[in-house]
């Protein structure tokens, strides 16, 4: 299972020379399953470099299932511009788009309604692609391909969030990104990471900025680290970075999680990451530059 990382950051893009590093683009990341399944997990800005990728790679045909965590617009603004729906080529593409189930809302109504006057110039019934949206609700369980289940839970955000569990091939990923552990460690992320390979989780705030906001539904590193300790994960990469946290902060508070949980890595743009080792530990033979310029 291949894990490569197209955008890191929450909230909105962040360009600026102390962002460059890790990277400015919002949330967006692909899986290669052991029997070539692509999955595409968010459709924040770093999914448009995706895009341009995916057509090299699959200059014929592409065909990925697309997991939303949730419709919150740093998740999903980067939908429109994914190369691969739109367009002659796009046409021989096809996509399952899943995403949480609202009531009063359909998954659907909420993509469709950025694609239109007086936001864009084009409409979402001109992708060309082949789309089909689901929605998925907590505790189910998808199957895809032959070698790989992914299993869905609410994560503590406003609105609703949901986390997935991508079991391939005796390799676990987790993926948590927007979630606060309000009152003890959530245990929906526990049960999510549970012996995973790799979690990605949710380090939007400093210390004090999770004292200040609350309610916003975003965790520090300090809670990514004990999510981490107590679900035995093998290695931890922080993600969803405030838009205000340069890279310099984001070094500095890596150094004080690897006190509490040492194999932790920042996530950044063009992080490639590989479970693919008898040994089940994602270290440095796992990760493709591994350390940012």
């Amino acid at each position: 299972m291949r894990i490569r990382f197209w955008g890191v950051r929450g909230t909105i893009p962040s360009p600026d020379p102390d962002t460059i590093r890790l990277g400015a683009n919002t949330s967006c990341l692909d899986v290669l399953t052991s029997d070539q399944n692509l999955i595409i997990l968010d459709a924040g800005t770093g999914i448009r470099s995706l895009g341009k990728t995916l057509q090299e790679e699959y200059p014929d045909r592409i065909i990925g299932t697309m997991l939303i965590s949730h419709t919150h617009y740093d998740h999903i603004q980067g939908f429109p511009f994914f190369g691969p729906l739109m367009g002659a080529s796009g046409r021989q593409n096809r996509f399952v788009v899943v995403g949480q189930k609202i009531l009063g809302q359909q998954l659907e109504e909420v993509l469709a309604g950025q694609i239109m006057e007086p936001y864009l110039p084009f409409k979402y019934k001109q992708l060309t692609a082949d789309i089909h949206v689901k929605e998925m609700q907590e505790n189910e369980c998808m199957i895809i391909g032959d070698e790989t289940l992914v299993y869905a839970a609410q994560l503590d955000h406003p609105g609703g969030c949901l986390g997935y569990r991508i079991e391939n091939n005796d390799y676990v990923f987790a993926y948590c990104t927007d979630t606060s552990h309000r009152g003890g460690l959530n245990e929906n992320v526990l049960k999510l990471a549970y012996n995973a390979d790799l979690l990605v989780h949710d380090a939007h705030w400093s210390l004090e900025e999770r004292d200040l906001y609350p309610d916003w539904g975003h965790s520090s590193w300090l809670e990514a680290a004990q999510a981490a300790v107590e679900a035995k994960v093998k290695c931890l990469a922080l993600f969803h970075y405030s838009p205000d946290a340069s890279d310099q902060e984001m070094e500095e508070r890596l150094e004080k999680t690897k006190e509490i949980f040492p194999n932790t890595i920042l996530a950044y743009e063009g992080l490639t990451i590989s479970l693919d080792s008898s040994s089940h530990q994602v270290d440095e033979a796992k990760i493709e530059d591994a350390a940012p310029e």
